[in-house]
């Protein structure tokens, strides 16, 4: 299953939400939200800086991913969230043994 790396910040609500709540809260309420579409919460950690959480899970496919950060991002207590999908080492292999035919732009 693909591995995705979520990384983003908390709106006015969602550390309102944060601050009620408290963390163990919103880890149980990421890993349902995840395995409502087939995945799985690996680890959730909060920070300070420019992010405001960082999430490595388990997810089917992409449609999965984005229906995860859309209804997080609609919900209105997320921002700035970027997903990135994760490679092993042994998926790099693969590409590394890729056959591509690629033209590359001229000037």
């Amino acid at each position: 299953m693909p591995k995705y790396l979520v990384q983003g910040s908390y709106s006015v609500d969602g550390h309102k939400g944060l601050l009620k709540q408290g963390g163990s809260a919103r880890r149980e309420a990421i890993a349902k939200l995840m395995e409502s579409v087939g995945g799985r919460l690996e680890v959730l950690y909060f920070a300070f800086g420019k992010d405001d959480f960082i999430i490595i899970g388990d997810m089917p496919d992409s449609v999965s991913a984005s229906a995860v950060a859309l209804n997080a991002a609609a919900s209105g207590a997320v921002a700035n969230v970027r997903t990135t999908v994760l490679l092993t080492p042994e998926e790099v292999d693969q590409v590394a043994k890729k056959s591509v035919v690629y033209k590359p732009p001229t000037s």
